[in-house]
């Protein structure tokens, strides 16, 4: 078999079990299971393969079959263009929650120094990216778990960005000593009830601390804003994420703590409401 054999064939496999991106899938499972490059990939297309490397590729395929998300497989995935390790420790970033590094990219075109907190870190995913974009500003990341907040120090260090992250384990704002320009998370927001009606591979592989959040999905959220307060300057921004039905809900939340800012609820590429925005400037 030579290896453009191989990955028509892992494609389809993945196809028919029902991935929804069986090309993606099927090529960075082959470069993670070769070990390859995406070019010496495409260059190797009309190699034939030994069969040590068709057993490697059937491993990584059965693991996915059984329900492993290929994140955690490879070990990789990218994040607003930068390449992040992630494990079962931490969530598997989205591609939604770039417009939270984007809303807080925007925030510091019109400022000056900034000083931001990433809640609920994670991987690190937007305290590394926002670190990464902008040179000046003095970045906070902070977890509850000890397990996400060294997989988040590790892709800091990836990035050469470690020395700009001050990394704070604790509940949420609570472990800072200092006022913040920016506060933005990414917060668990599931409902339980949907946290049991969720596909296995998240539920069986993906940290329900990291999704999970009480009856109405709003518990960490809820938890953060009545914090915030006693954290945010008087001209800061708050920037969350929340869920598909949630946006009333959460609006309703930012105003019992903010009332006196201008509170906004910011839809996604797709027009789903996706993220709450607190400007204080308007206290």
């Amino acid at each position: 078999m030579i290896l453009r054999e191989a990955l028509l064939s892992a494609r389809e496999r993945l196809r028919v079990a029902g991935s929804d991106e069986p090309e993606i899938e099927a090529e960075v499972l082959l470069r993670y299971a070769l070990d390859l490059d995406r070019g010496s990939l495409l260059r190797l297309l009309v190699e034939p393969i030994s069969s040590t490397e068709a057993l490697a590729i059937e491993g990584a395929l059965l693991r996915r079959f059984q329900g492993e998300p290929t994140a955690y497989i490879t070990g990789r995935r990218e994040f607003y263009g930068l390449d992040f390790t992630v494990t079962p420790a931490v969530l598997i970033p989205r591609p939604e929650t770039e417009m939270l590094v984007e809303a807080v990219i925007q925030v510091a075109s019109n400022a000056g120094d900034l000083t931001i907190v990433d809640v609920g870190t994670g991987s690190g995913g937007i305290a590394v990216s926002l670190a990464t974009a902008l040179p000046k500003a003095q970045v906070y990341a902070t977890d509850l778990s000890f397990d996400a907040l060294q997989v988040a120090r590790k892709n800091a260090q990836r990035h050469a960005v470690a020395h700009r992250i001050a990394f704070r384990r604790g509940d949420l704002l609570e472990p800072l000593d200092t006022t913040l320009d920016v506060i933005v998370a990414n917060l668990p927001y599931v409902t339980e009830p949907d946290w049991r009606q969720l596909s296995r591979e998240i539920r069986e592989h993906e940290p329900r601390l990291a999704l999970a959040s009480g009856d109405d999905g709003l518990d960490a959220i809820r938890a953060l804003l009545r914090q915030a307060p006693r954290y945010l300057r008087p001209d800061g921004s708050i920037f969350l994420e929340f869920g598909i039905g949630q946006s009333e809900a959460i609006e309703a939340l930012g105003r019992e703590h903010f009332s006196q800012a201008e509170v906004e609820v910011v839809s996604d590429f797709g027009g789903i409401p996706r993220m709450l925005k607190i400007d204080a400037r308007h206290i």
